[in-house]
């Protein structure tokens, strides 16, 4: 994603505030300072179809049902932190979202593991093999 989008994408992030929980002093029922951001990842007219399909098979359990992104943030005090710091999830995820994964290199057991599970498997064989009723 390019800075250009990354830009763009800011007219459709919508933010709201609110109180947040956790102790507060004397500001604790009078500053909104949780930041909660809502975006419309389906509806995004910044990303292409490709794009918007990466990020909806990615983020499958953090949408909601509508499609949209929700992260919140209430760490800091002083709700301008607040949205930094959303912002800057929101930025981290779309650089995880957009690194393509590695696929995983098939491989095989060892030479000596091979050996090692066949002589634990003949240990155990023997174990069970004297277990048996012995004539009385």
């Amino acid at each position: 994603m390019s800075v250009i989008q990354a830009q763009q994408l800011s007219s459709e992030l919508v933010f709201t505030t609110s109180r947040s929980g956790g102790p507060g002093g004397q500001n604790v029922n009078k500053v909104s300072s949780k930041v909660t951001l809502r975006w419309a990842v389906a509806r995004s007219v910044v990303l292409n179809e490709d794009e918007k399909q990466i990020l909806l098979t990615r983020w499958r359990s953090r949408l909601t049902t509508e499609g949209e992104l929700l992260l919140s943030s209430q760490e800091s005090r002083s709700q301008a932190e607040n949205k930094a710091l959303v912002i800057d999830k929101l930025n981290h995820l779309l650089a995880q979202a957009f690194t393509p994964r590695k696929a995983r290199k098939a491989t095989k057991p060892t030479k000596a593991s091979k050996k090692r599970r066949v002589e634990a498997k003949k240990r155990h064989s023997e174990k069970k093999k004297w277990r048996g009723r012995g004539a009385y």
